[in-house]
């Protein structure tokens, strides 16, 4: 490991200089940092302490620290800094002098073992990392060691501190491990080192946790242990004596916790599948909890029962593969998930009673899942043993996600009805999963209880229990095609029998309408059963999400036979929305509920009911437009034009042909004559830009006014086209006046859609060269407030070079300009900026050869490119950025090799350049890399990686792990 020297830096006010780490500095800076309310000052001594921590000082100081006459929180530090001395700075301690430091720890150990525990902990952590690092050729017995001086009968300490002492520190020896920085052939010699010195630990345990003298606190440090130890992947088989002991304490109320960690650890261990017989040999244990789990929750007694829960799932969930694989014992296996299945059951309202419930559902899915993996024979078997068990699940888990009582379910705070509402979502994709086990067959069982309960005289039902049902259907319904199930006719015409008295019961009947609206499609004669009360629903506040989400569906679902109910649903449509009923995000779903309405009518029709149903917000805004701006009314205006946007997103008269993923949209043509979007657009564009006019300076309303075109030209395409001079006229006006990232983004889309178009060339590339002059301006006047535009205007020029290279050759484009301005944004600080900007890059480089302009200028400035290129990855720029500089380089390399060998060697011969980190040799190696890899992008992107750790000086540390 490298030697780290002391940095310089500034001590907080009574902390001494930087580098004179005395033992008084460090108790004043401490001092600091625990009892100074100024948070400056604080933040100034930690940062002291840490360097003092990794200062050579720290050997010198720490065991000063530890003296019996400080207090607790001095010599904790003390115990930290050795921690942090031996762990991190390993190689900088002489191999003569291991014994010595070995000894100091078991005296300073053996001294705190009646102690502050706190230090005793971070001594024992400090003992276990000298360990780790000596092991097992420094150190061959460790583990032995440490048992047999801690057992010596001469310690002044009493021989059950010792033993408390003893097991701390054999708990933290496994944990240390499994967080140590110790490289991976070490990990793994120490790790089997570790396996063999078990054998020094497990009878100790054994010993300590059956003898009855053994104190209480004793026998959980004991448990505690096991658990760590367990997680060093220790043989099942080995830990069997250790695990049956461990279910013993399970009846000790004070050792419960404990013993449940180190069961749940021993038996979640990948390792352990391997030991079926030990495992066939737990599933007694774990049944035979089954009594003290019924008690405590007959009694209330929620942490026992979660405790026995853990157990029995993670014996379950781990190893179903493997028992299920023991068929003769299939009935012990049986019995275990019985068990579990009554955990998932058990009685109360989640999360309010009981918090058992949730840990069951990933059980069911696993034992799905291996049951499904058998070949056919022995899952023909297993299907029917436990289809009958899977049916039962679903009774339990609708019973489970039924709601409390209206009263009770008054009294839960709005965290309890979050967690409730979550479980149900789990519970729903639960039925979803369980639907491939059980098929066609669920559906027609929860048909059946639905309709006895719903025709049933007998006896009144609980609205629960109805949603409960519905919910079930609804969670297979919205994931499972079930247009052939012959129970959803029944369902739809069960649905207007329900007696709705309640707001949840109404919104799980909207969401399974919404549901079965791909089934209304293919079944059109049933929409009038439900639509009626879809629209009834809309009415209704409290039903807002679900009534405009399920008509939004229907609406898109079944948009070509819902022209009878067209001017039903307009008209309550336009009642809720003048009522202003709902939300602002449930008005922009009912506009693009609206939207898919209105695409299946005749052009006539379309417009008719648009004018009924936009002329209000027009007058309205025609008003406003009037109004002097000020916060009230541009709520207002934003609300309409965001009302407009999504209608427009859906209204699509025409259709799409089935291929238009390609780089050319078409759309089929329109054969009824103008679109109607257009129309209406064209209708109101005077007032839009009335409006614009007065709020030009307001990014929210501008952004709005964008978005309406933007949505429009993203649904209608080429039937766009009637609009697309007069839209680019108002965008450079509008940008012209005041810049904004919304004007810019608009016209990337217009260029995406319209510049190969010959007709439309010409007005587009006046608003392109319009847009270009403004931001160049305002590059000269300083960009670095509106990184946005700089952004979006970024993406602009990639989407140019893309769709029209030949935006590049005009001659009032100042190509020169343009590419010196995108070399300034690759140095703004916003990732996003920065993004943009190689994007730009990796479009233009590749245009060299065949775009002029974009040649010359590459050839005379490509050097200040590569240099703004290196400096970003000799660590000016972010690291999650290197790929895209990678990206820049590449293209560079392939596109312009001759200059970039030349640009390169030069750039790097700079001394300090482009870090002072770097040896000419890692340069050179640098630069004949890249420029030998002109094919593979991915391993440029790896040099670049590698460069960029060596310039920051990150390369070969702990830094780079999850790099």
């Amino acid at each position: 490991m490298e030697r780290r020297e002391e940095q310089p830096g500034a001590a907080g006010a009574g902390a001494a200089p930087a580098l004179d780490f005395t033992v008084e500095n460090v108790e004043k800076a401490l001092h600091q940092l625990y009892y100074d309310p100024n948070i400056e000052n604080k933040n100034l001594a930690q940062k002291w302490l840490m360097q003092a921590q990794a200062s050579p000082q720290a050997w010198h100081f720490s065991w000063q620290l530890l003296q019996p006459d400080k207090v607790p929180e001095i010599q904790y530090f003390g115990a930290s800094a050795l921690h942090i001395k031996i762990s991190r700075y390993w190689s900088d301690i002489p191999t003569d002098q291991y014994e010595s430091l070995k000894a100091q720890l078991f005296t300073q150990i053996t001294r705190f073992a009646s102690g502050s525990k706190i230090v005793l902990t971070r001594l024992c952590v400090a003992l276990a990392s000298l360990a780790l690092s000596m092991m097992p050729d420094a150190w061959p017995c460790a583990v032995a060691d440490m048992v047999r001086l801690f057992q010596a009968e001469d310690s002044p300490v009493d021989s059950q501190g010792r033993c408390l002492a003893l097991l701390e520190l054999l708990t933290v020896l496994p944990e240390e491990f499994q967080t140590s920085r110790l490289p991976q052939y070490r990990k793994s010699l120490v790790r089997t080192s570790l396996a063999v010195e078990c054998g020094a630990v497990f009878p100790l345990l054994e010993q300590l946790l059956q003898q009855p003298s053994s104190p209480s606190c004793v026998r959980q440090k004991v448990l505690k242990c096991f658990s760590s130890w367990v997680q060093l992947e220790v043989p099942l088989q080995d830990c069997e004596a250790l695990i049956q002991a461990a279910f013993a304490a399970l009846q000790d109320s004070e050792l419960f916790d404990s013993s449940v960690e180190a069961i749940v650890n021993a038996i979640s261990q990948p390792d352990a599948q391997r030991y079926v017989n030990t495992l066939l040999k737990l599933i007694p244990l774990v049944l035979g909890l089954q009594d003290q789990l019924r008690q405590a929750v007959q009694n209330g007694d929620m942490e026992t029962s979660h405790g026995i829960c853990r157990i029995a799932v993670a014996l379950g969930e781990n190893h179903s593969r493997a028992l299920l694989d023991q068929v003769e014992h299939w009935q012990s296996f049986l019995a275990l998930v019985n068990m579990i299945m009554f955990c998932t059951g058990i009685p109360g309202h989640f999360p309010v009673n009981e918090t058992t419930s949730s840990l069951t559902l990933t059980f069911w899915y696993t034992l799905q899942d291996d049951i499904l993996s058998f070949e056919a024979e022995k899952q023909a078997v297993y299907q029917q043993v436990y289809r009958p068990v899977y049916f039962q699940l679903v009774d339990v888990l609708l019973h489970k996600a039924q709601f409390p009582s209206d009263e009770e379910y008054g009294f839960w705070s709005s965290d309890e009805k979050e967690q409730f509402r979550i479980y149900r979502v789990d519970i729903s994709d639960t039925l979803m999963y369980v639907y491939e086990m059980l098929g066609a067959e669920l559906l027609s069982n929860l048909y059946d209880k639905l309709g006895r309960l719903l025709t049933s005289s007998e006896e009144p039902y609980s609205w629960q229990h109805t949603e409960a049902l519905l919910y079930g259907f609804q969670s297979i319904a919205e994931t499972i095609d079930v247009n052939y199930s012959d129970v959803v006719p029944g369902l739809i015409g069960l649905i207007p029998r329900i007696s709705i008295s309640n707001v949840q019961l109404a919104d799980t009947v909207m969401f399974t309408i919404g549901a079965l609206s791909e089934w209304l499609a293919d079944h059109p004669v049933m929409i009038n059963s439900v639509l009626p009360l879809v629209l009834h629903a809309l009415g209704n506040p409290e039903l807002s999400i679900s009534s405009v989400s399920t008509l939004k569906k229907i609406c898109r679902e079944c948009k070509y036979d819902l022209p009878p109910y067209a001017a039903n649903i307009v008209a309550v449509s336009q009642d809720v929305l003048m009522k202003q009923i709902h939300k602002t995000s449930q008005c922009m779903w009912l506009m693009q509920a609206l939207g898919f309405l209105l695409s299946a009518l005749q052009v006539e029709e379309i417009l008719k009911n648009l004018h009924s149903l936009i002329s209000p917000y027009i007058q309205q805004l025609e008003k406003l437009a009037e109004e002097i701006p000020n916060p009230s009314n541009k709520l207002a205006i934003v609300h309409i034009l965001g009302l407009l946007s999504n209608l427009f997103t859906t209204l699509d008269v025409s259709h799409h042909e089935d291929d238009h993923e390609g780089p050319e949209l078409r759309k089929l043509p329109v054969p009824q004559g103008p679109n109607p979007v257009v129309v209406v657009l064209q209708q109101v564009f005077q007032l839009i830009q009335k409006v614009l006019s007065k709020w030009l300076n307001d990014a929210q309303v501008v952004e709005a006014v964008c978005a309406i075109f933007e949505k429009s030209v993203k649904t209608l395409l080429d039937d766009f086209a009637p609009m697309v001079p007069q839209l680019c006229e108002m965008l450079g006006r509008m940008y012209s006046t005041i810049p904004q990232a919304s004007a810019l983004d608009l016209t990337r889309q217009l260029v995406h859609i319209f510049a190969h178009e010959p007709a439309h060339f010409p007005p587009i590339e006046a608003l392109f060269l319009l847009v270009t002059s403004v931001t160049l301006t305002l590059f000269q006047q300083g960009p670095r407030d509106h990184p946005d535009i700089v952004d979006s205007f970024m993406q602009l020029l990639a989407q140019a070079l893309k769709r029209k290279p030949d935006l590049f050759l005009c001659e009032r484009l100042d190509v020169k300009a343009v590419f010196q301005c995108a070399v300034l944004a690759l140095k703004f600080p916003e990732a996003p900026t920065v993004k943009a900007s190689c994007g730009f890059f990796t479009e233009l480089l590749p245009r060299c050869g065949e775009v002029e302009p974009v040649g010359k200028v590459v050839q005379e400035d490509g050097r200040i490119l590569l240099v703004a290129v290196l400096e970003a990855i000799g660590g000016q720029a972010s690291r999650s950025l290197m790929d895209c500089f990678a990206d820049i380089l590449f293209a560079l390399n392939k596109h312009c090799f001759s200059l970039l060998s030349v640009w390169i060697k030069e750039a790097l011969q700079a001394p300090g350049f482009p870090s002072a980190r770097l040896s000419p040799e890692q340069k050179d190696t640098f630069s004949q890399q890249i420029l030998r890899e002109r094919v593979n992008k991915r391993r440029v992107k790896e040099m670049v990686k590698e460069f960029t750790l060596l310039c920051r000086g990150l390369h070969g540390t702990d830094y780079t792990a999850d790099y």
